[in-house]
């Protein structure tokens, strides 16, 4: 049998474990490897291939997966014995991943709540190296997750986090979070302190921060804003009128009005924010391109939280989040989440690690990224002659409506056409005073002739607003 395994059938331009994949499946179809018949070790194949173990490792599973393998523990992986029973999942087209994310359905009704990511491969690759992680999991499945074994993954993620401008870290100033919302929940419980404190957010703000803020008892105060963010004056005056002890904002992608805050505007909050010594939590989970400015926590490393995650970049429903705390202040944040949920599950972490550095990741988020912007630039071709603020890269858009609209008025008469979309109040605090103006998402969860076609409708019901609305 060692006859038939040559370096030679790696010729070709795609993955290698997929040209590994086909190999072993035309081998089994011309009757070379017959029924039963136990394949060389993982370790053994990879060497005569002149291929990376987990390359075959790769390989292996998927093809146990879909039913051609079987894998006997202590014994080997052998040919299987066909089956009529369908597999529990196949290695599906990278292009396709599953009947429900599919850029190629067509609906009438379109959610456009919140971004839903283009199917680039995310799924088949998680797939993948979930099976790698069930056939040999790193840090076992017979423990509570501990510090050290979790120390592949942060540091996966000190790797992932390269290309944003955080100024000098180590993986012991990164905690993992389950997604950003619980990260944001994890720093305020490692900070706020006393009965009624206080968190500062944009005008306009993620609800998010709010949401927390309030399960944690804590008032929440917004402070003006301008096209490049919170005014300093106004910051200040926020917290000498309040018991402020965090400032909450999202300077590369403002959530909800695409808006982002320049360098300059950045320093001169940091002066207001040192002479009363309150903490920055600074959220990037929605910056898919490269950052534009340094963020706080290289301006601000003292007291500067950063906070990612992979939803709005790899898939949400991992809900791996990423915090790194100030220096010297890690301790208090591994002690929340420590006794908050002891750590992410192993089997979670175990697949961070393998995924967040994989070569195959950074291509997938850059085709992700182009599709986004196709979908973007739909949008700014059917509403691009209204008040629209977008950005290529941001999977979002904001439109202020023209007089002879309000937001809520708006948003009902759009779900009336099968469009669901966000009204500005829903980023506002409980008692602030909202614009005319609505979010709503890219949804590359549909093709993109049904989403320009639930455009269309938003267009003709702003140039055709019906006589019963208010002024």
């Amino acid at each position: 049998m060692d006859t038939i395994w040559r370096p030679d059938l790696l010729e070709t331009s795609g993955p290698k474990y997929k040209a590994v994949m086909e190999a072993i499946r035309a081998r089994i179809a011309s009757n070379h490897l017959k029924n039963g018949e136990k394949l060389p070790p993982v370790r053994d194949l990879a060497w005569k291939l002149g291929i990376t173990p987990g390359t075959v490792a790769r390989a292996y599973t998927l093809l146990t997966d879909d039913g051609t393998l079987r894998a006997e523990v202590g014994r080997g992986t052998f040919v299987a014995t066909p089956d009529p029973k369908t597999p529990l999942w196949t290695d599906i087209p990278l292009e396709v991943d599953s009947a429900t994310h599919n850029s190629e359905y067509q609906p009438y009704q379109v959610n456009l709540f919140s971004p839903h990511l283009p199917s680039v491969g995310q799924a088949t690759l998680i797939r993948a190296l979930l099976g790698e992680v069930a056939a040999d999991p790193p840090s076992g499945m017979m423990h509570y997750p501990t510090r050290s074994g979790a120390a592949p993954a942060r540091e996966a993620a000190k790797a992932w986090l390269s290309s944003a401008p955080l100024g000098s870290f180590s993986t012991d100033d990164i905690v993992l979070a389950h997604g950003g919302q619980n990260a944001i929940m994890l720093i305020f419980q490692a900070l706020l302190r006393g009965r009624r404190p206080a968190v500062l957010v944009e005008d306009l703000a993620y609800p998010g921060f709010r949401r927390a803020a309030e399960l944690l008892r804590a008032d929440v105060i917004p402070v003006a804003m301008d096209e490049h963010g919170v005014l300093p004056d106004a910051l200040e005056a926020a917290i000498k009128a309040h018991d402020a002890q965090v400032f909450c904002t999202s300077p590369e992608v403002h959530n909800p009005t695409c808006g982002f805050t320049p360098e300059v505007r950045r320093a001169e909050l940091v002066e207001v924010i040192r002479r009363h010594d309150l903490s920055i939590l600074e959220d990037d989970c929605y910056r898919l391109g490269a950052a534009q400015a340094p963020s706080y926590r290289m301006l601000a490393p003292e007291r500067s939280w950063y906070i990612s995650s992979i939803s709005k970049s790899v898939t949400p429903a991992l809900r791996l989040g990423i915090a790194v705390a100030p220096k010297g202040q890690a301790a208090v944040l591994r002690r929340t989440a420590e006794y908050s949920f002891f750590g992410l599950a192993t089997p979670m972490t175990d697949l961070a690690a393998k995924l967040l550095v994989h070569p195959e990741l950074a291509p997938m988020m850059q085709r992700a990224r182009d599709e986004i912007g196709a979908y973007v630039h739909c949008a700014v071709n059917v509403l691009g002659s209204y008040d629209l603020e977008w950005r290529s890269d941001v999977p979002f858009l904001w439109l202020r409506l023209p007089e002879g609209w309000r937001a809520g008025a708006f948003v009902q008469a759009a779900e009336a056409q099968g469009v669901r979309i966000r009204a500005a109040e829903e980023y506002a605090c409980r008692d602030a005073r909202a614009p005319h103006a609505v979010r709503f998402a890219v949804n590359a969860g549909v093709g993109i002739e049904s989403y320009e076609r639930a455009l269309v409708r938003m267009r003709d019901l702003l140039d055709n607003p019906p006589e019963s609305i208010g002024v």
